[in-house]
Protein backbone atom coordinates (compact mmCIF):
# COMPACT_ATOMS: atom_id res chain seq x y z
CA UNK A 1 0.00 0.00 0.00
CA UNK A 2 1.25 3.45 -0.96
CA UNK A 3 2.35 5.96 1.95
CA UNK A 4 -0.04 9.67 1.57
CA UNK A 5 3.71 11.64 0.39
CA UNK A 6 4.99 8.98 -2.66
CA UNK A 7 4.10 9.11 -6.15
CA UNK A 8 4.15 6.38 -9.14
CA UNK A 9 7.58 7.26 -10.71
CA UNK A 10 5.67 8.08 -14.20
CA UNK A 11 3.76 10.01 -12.89
CA UNK A 12 6.82 12.38 -11.29
CA UNK A 13 8.74 12.18 -14.71
CA UNK A 14 6.02 13.39 -16.83
CA UNK A 15 5.39 16.79 -14.06
CA UNK A 16 8.97 17.13 -14.46
CA UNK A 17 9.21 16.77 -17.69
CA UNK A 18 6.35 19.54 -18.27
CA UNK A 19 8.14 22.10 -16.04
CA UNK A 20 11.34 21.34 -17.91
CA UNK A 21 9.83 22.49 -21.69
CA UNK A 22 8.16 25.33 -19.62
CA UNK A 23 11.56 26.40 -18.47
CA UNK A 24 12.71 25.90 -21.81
CA UNK A 25 10.36 27.52 -23.59
CA UNK A 26 10.78 30.52 -21.51
CA UNK A 27 14.74 30.31 -21.51
CA UNK A 28 13.99 30.21 -25.87
CA UNK A 29 11.40 33.46 -26.33
CA UNK A 30 14.04 35.28 -23.59
CA UNK A 31 17.39 34.56 -25.69
CA UNK A 32 15.12 35.29 -29.18
CA UNK A 33 13.77 38.83 -27.94
CA UNK A 34 16.88 39.86 -27.06
CA UNK A 35 18.69 38.20 -30.11
CA UNK A 36 16.32 39.89 -32.20
CA UNK A 37 16.96 43.30 -31.30
CA UNK A 38 20.67 43.09 -31.01
CA UNK A 39 20.91 41.65 -34.44
CA UNK A 40 18.02 44.34 -35.77
CA UNK A 41 20.68 47.09 -33.81
CA UNK A 42 23.63 45.76 -35.72
CA UNK A 43 22.31 45.70 -39.27
CA UNK A 44 21.24 48.99 -38.42
CA UNK A 45 24.35 50.59 -37.68
CA UNK A 46 25.83 48.82 -40.83
CA UNK A 47 23.23 50.41 -43.18
CA UNK A 48 23.05 54.29 -41.29
CA UNK A 49 26.95 54.30 -40.47
CA UNK A 50 26.00 55.12 -36.80
CA UNK A 51 27.91 52.46 -34.69
CA UNK A 52 27.69 51.66 -32.08
CA UNK A 53 24.51 54.09 -31.60
CA UNK A 54 21.56 51.22 -33.37
CA UNK A 55 23.78 48.30 -31.42
CA UNK A 56 23.32 50.25 -27.94
CA UNK A 57 19.61 50.82 -28.96
CA UNK A 58 18.99 46.75 -29.70
CA UNK A 59 20.71 45.78 -26.89
CA UNK A 60 18.28 48.60 -24.40
CA UNK A 61 15.61 47.05 -26.64
CA UNK A 62 16.13 42.99 -26.21
CA UNK A 63 16.69 43.74 -22.39
CA UNK A 64 13.08 45.54 -22.26
CA UNK A 65 12.20 42.15 -24.02
CA UNK A 66 13.63 39.83 -21.92
CA UNK A 67 11.88 41.67 -18.73
CA UNK A 68 8.47 41.66 -20.47
CA UNK A 69 8.95 38.11 -21.12
CA UNK A 70 9.99 37.56 -17.38
CA UNK A 71 6.87 39.07 -16.05
CA UNK A 72 4.23 37.79 -18.74
CA UNK A 73 5.78 34.42 -17.54
CA UNK A 74 5.34 35.24 -13.85
CA UNK A 75 1.88 36.49 -13.99
CA UNK A 76 1.12 33.09 -15.59
CA UNK A 77 2.82 31.14 -12.83
CA UNK A 78 0.98 33.29 -10.36
CA UNK A 79 -2.08 32.41 -12.05
CA UNK A 80 -1.88 28.56 -11.88
CA UNK A 81 -0.70 29.05 -7.91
Amino acid sequence: MKKAGEERFPDQFGRSARALSDYLGMGVQIAASFAFFVFLGYWADGKLGTSPLMLLVGVALGMTGMVLVLMKVLRQANKKK
